[in-house]
């Protein structure tokens, strides 16, 4: 599927979700359209997948009949739907239910069936706590198939759901079902419910472009950029995952350039964020034995696989991406002054837990490994328990690179922000900074980075150039002298120096003018004199 044909998928099922939404906001509405999304895409998999396996089994309906071949064939052979469905957990790790499949959820909504209602809610439970080897419980928690902004009786819900259903499953119904076509899609529904969403956005959604700069320097071997991508990732971690966008990015670059991935791990404190997650793995083709997601407090370190205490066996990532909240209020207790991840650097403060968030991601980091994660300019900068940590990190030559992005780029804030790149491995004794800060294009909204602005960037990094007024190695006997201070216009400077003014040459010019305008004046005069008039 071209890629013009993705995004007129995403353009139909946004204007759906415009038409549709009535009176509930576009957040509440997001999680039913996503939702509905998802259980297609699982459905049609799944269908494809056993009609593979029952081969000339698999019933063939005519065109007119209405039922889902494969409760025609559950109902013939009940004595082997228990193997049947063992073997379809073995080959794709789920079974759905014939009742539970899209194609009879959307003839319910068709005919106007009035236990859609009721059918959904048993599907989606089905779903959560039995289609998968491993559980995924709550999975559709935050979809309330009861709630009155559906309506108020229990008749006029299953009247808007069937409205709802039968909109989608005839917009997509021309559209292809393979994962990436609809990962593409949900994709670019996140991305638009994003927008609408404001502020709330920075919560789940990292935007494409920003991804794809994280996405492609962690993806590059770590300690010669310049040689390109590594071809083997074990473990991958994003600790504010989000709607695992970010993640799904950078597995997707490593794949495109012929690397494998080991497993990807994503930690999310929101639930219903997390729950988007757990969705956008599956929906672009990846087997639960694939992901972990988790739903936890990063900052309490609340995942089990995180602490354990022994050094040797301590969890390690390939790459660590992340964007997590900008200077985000916490509440440390005395105790976590001796936490491993924070003990020889100090706290952060709690005004502000950005360097919290750093820390833990880099405390997890692998010796050949590399985070890239987005920050406020502040963490460059500012004073006090902030400027101990960053020194620290300064002094044990983890800071790789700092890059200044414009403003504007993100829904959720106006402020501009910057990508800090930290390795275990590093050979360089200086900081490459890259100041992109006044390279973008203007949008409606927001600024937009062009496919030449990312180039620049990754191409820069990769070869650590310096280039006027854009990107400068500095070395740490500079960095000491500026008190440890990482604020980018220190160092790379955008503004164009005015040119310099020879007085010397500038005086010898005046005088020249000066005798021009004597001898003129002079010559002038001569006229005016033969003709009778006064001189001037």
């Amino acid at each position: 599927m071209t890629h013009k044909e993705q995004q007129q998928l995403g353009k139909t099922l946004w204007s759906i979700a415009d038409e549709l939404r009535g009176a509930m906001n576009a957040d509440d509405f997001r999680d039913y359209m996503l939702s509905f999304l998802f259980l297609r895409y699982l459905s049609d998999n799944y269908e494809v997948a056993a009609k593979k396996e029952l081969g000339s089994d698999y019933p063939a309906l005519a065109e007119k009949d209405s039922r889902i071949p494969l409760s025609v064939w559950y109902s013939y052979n009940e004595a082997d739907i228990k193997e049947f469905e063992k073997q379809m957990r073995r080959k794709i790790h789920y079974v759905i239910k014939p009742e539970y499949l899209w194609n009879n959820i959307a003839e319910m909504a068709r005919t106007q069936n009035d236990q859609l209602l009721v059918t959904l809610e048993e599907g989606f439970r089905y779903i959560e706590n039995e289609s998968f080897e491993s559980t995924f419980q709550g999975l559709f928690s935050e979809i309330n198939l009861n709630s009155e902004k559906l309506g108020k009786t229990s008749a006029e819900r299953n009247k808007k759901l069937c409205t709802i259903i039968q909109k989608i499953a005839e917009g997509i119904a021309d559209f292809s079902t393979d994962t990436d076509t609809l990962g593409d899609a949900y994709e670019y529904l996140i991305g638009q419910f994003a927008a609408g969403s404001g502020k709330k956005a920075g919560e789940f959604y990292t935007p494409q472009q920003i991804s794809t700069i994280l996405s492609e320097i962690v993806s590059l071997d770590s300690q010669d950029p310049s040689a390109g991508k590594k071809k083997k990732f074990d473990k991958i971690l994003d600790f504010a995952c989000g709607s695992g966008s970010l993640l799904l990015n950078v597995r997707k670059r490593i794949k495109e350039n012929g690397g494998t991935v080991g497993k990807l791990y994503g930690q999310e404190k929101n639930i219903t964020t997390y729950n988007l997650a757990r969705m956008n793995m599956l929906l672009h083709g990846m087997k639960d034995t694939e992901f972990e997601i988790f739903h936890g407090d990063t900052l309490l370190n609340q995942w089990d696989i995180f602490n354990e205490m022994n050094p040797a066996k301590k969890i390690e990532f390939d790459a660590v991406v992340a964007n997590p909240p900008f200077s985000l209020r916490w509440d440390p207790n005395d105790t976590m002054a001796e936490d491993f991840r924070f003990k020889s650097y100090g706290l952060a403060p709690r005004a502000a837990a950005d360097f919290a968030f750093l820390l833990h991601g880099f405390h997890f980091l692998g010796k050949e490994g590399v985070m890239a994660i987005i920050l406020p300019h502040g963490v460059l900068f500012r004073g006090g328990a902030e400027e101990r940590i960053r020194t620290k990190l300064l002094k044990d030559n983890n800071i790789d690179t700092v890059i200044g992005l414009p403003s504007n780029l993100f829904y959720s804030t106006g402020i501009p922000v910057c990508i800090l790149v930290l390795k275990n491995c590093k050979k360089e004794d200086d900081v490459l900074f890259i100041n992109a800060s006044e390279h973008f294009e203007k949008g409606k909204r927001q600024n937009v980075l062009s496919k030449q602005h990312l180039k620049d960037i990754v191409e820069t990094y990769k070869f650590r150039k310096e280039i006027e007024r854009y990107s400068r190695r500095v070395s740490m006997e500079e960095i000491e002298k500026n008190g440890y201070n990482l604020n980018i216009s220190r160092y790379v400077s955008t503004a164009v120096e005015e040119a310099k003014v020879d007085l010397k040459e500038v005086n010898t010019k005046l005088a020249e003018i000066n005798k021009n305008i004597k001898t003129s004046t002079d010559k002038h005069n001569e006229f005016l004199k033969e003709l009778g008039l006064p001189p001037i």
